[in-house]
């Protein structure tokens, strides 16, 4: 695990190059959900702690990526989503699956928020977005905000975890990526506790 945060951390660095770094893993990672995009983001929040990195452009780099990654999402949903669903799932959980277009579209934007931040959950919101052809003008909008939530969120824990253990930047990235981990169990938390509500009334 130590070997696998320094070559990171070493991927991650003060040069210039990072920046592209970031807004790459950011705009895969809403397409593959194994890409490394919070780590790297709160990574280079660290180092900006230290004056490696400039803070406001490891968020706007950051939030640029995500919000293009997802739009690709997005789009790749609205282009050929009805076909890999139908593959999937076939045609009876398809037609479940459009059941779904109501509640989007009345709580689209709480969800294309919150999705940001649940790996995973965020190729979900935003590919069933596009198949379920909700409007790409409110989506963008949702989304930018999402982005920049989601990038400040994560270059921020860096930053702060940083300056509190200043001589020992894995300490801080440890803290930080603790709470990252906290704050997503905690939202599958909440989800999974409405859900149990929701099928016991």
């Amino acid at each position: 695990m130590t070997d696998w945060i320094n070559q990171a951390t070493d991927i991650v660095s003060g040069s210039p190059w990072t920046y592209a770094w970031l807004f790459v893993v950011s705009a895969l990672d809403a397409i593959l959900p194994f890409v490394p995009s919070e780590t790297s983001v709160i990574t280079a929040g660290v180092l900006a702690a230290d004056g490696d990195l400039i803070l406001w452009l490891v968020i706007l780099t950051a939030a640029l990526g995500a919000i293009l990654g997802d739009n690709v999402s997005y789009w790749i949903g609205r282009t050929a989503g009805h076909r890999v669903v139908l593959r999937l799932l076939g045609e009876k959980r398809h037609a479940k699956f459009m059941e779904m277009e109501h509640s989007l579209a009345e709580r689209g934007g709480y969800l294309i928020i919150v999705g940001r931040f649940i790996p995973g959950g965020r190729i979900a919101v935003t590919f069933g977005a596009g198949t379920l052809e909700f409007p790409w003008r409110r989506f963008l909008a949702f989304d930018v905000v999402a982005g920049f939530l989601w990038a400040s969120y994560a270059a921020l824990l860096g930053y702060f975890g940083g300056k509190a253990f200043e001589d020992d930047p894995l300490k801080a990235f440890g803290l930080a990526f603790g709470i990252a981990l906290a704050v997503v169990c905690g939202v599958e938390g909440v989800r999974w506790f409405r859900r149990q509500r929701d099928a016991s009334t």
